[in-house]
């Protein structure tokens, strides 16, 4: 019996990977001719981010952006911290930011707000996930993979407690 039986499946791998496909290629005519820096958002959307970036065809570059507003809790505690910052400069380049989901709206705020202070040509946001019936915040979502209910998720790397992000698929932790 794997590990992961305590979930009830949200989304398959195979649902998953048809939807970054078509992600994929959406950003691809978007962005054309454009110096493109992908931001993957720690540490949950670096799963998301490394088969997405394989999906777009156009020369780009990768960095990381470590934040936390959650520990090791289920709710986000409103209190952003970057933990790991980018290693490269974005001024005059499109960036596409990656996240795993977009709930509250508070740390894609945030963020979106550090990121201008950097002078980048554009920021446009890619989500897995968007819960909007926790929106506190109004995130303009450029490219959204799913729309979820209010449900905590887990799986292709989201987690719960550091647990769970090996998961194939996106599941609802059923016993927590």
């Amino acid at each position: 019996m794997p590990f992961y039986d305590d979930l009830q499946v949200m989304f398959s791998a195979e649902q998953i990977q048809q939807r970054i496909r078509e992600l994929g290629a959406q950003i691809t005519q978007d962005l054309r001719g454009q110096e493109v820096t992908v931001i993957s958002i720690l540490k949950g959307s670096y799963i998301f981010c490394a088969d997405l970036v394989r999906a777009i065809d156009l020369p780009l570059s990768v960095d990381f952006l470590g934040l936390s507003s959650y520990g090791g809790k289920t709710e986000t505690s409103g209190v952003v911290r970057i933990t790991s910052d980018l290693s490269m400069p974005i001024e005059g380049r499109q960036v596409l930011v990656v996240e795993d989901i977009v709930d509250t709206g508070l740390t894609m705020a945030f963020l979106e707000e550090n990121l201008l202070t950097r002078h980048p040509a554009g920021i446009k946001v890619c989500a897995l996930l968007e819960k909007p019936s926790r929106a506190a915040r109004k995130i303009d979502i450029h490219y959204k993979g799913f729309v979820i209910p209010d449900a905590f998720v887990v799986g292709y790397g989201l987690d719960y407690d550091e647990r769970y992000r090996n998961v194939p698929f996106i599941g609802v932790l059923t016993n927590r």
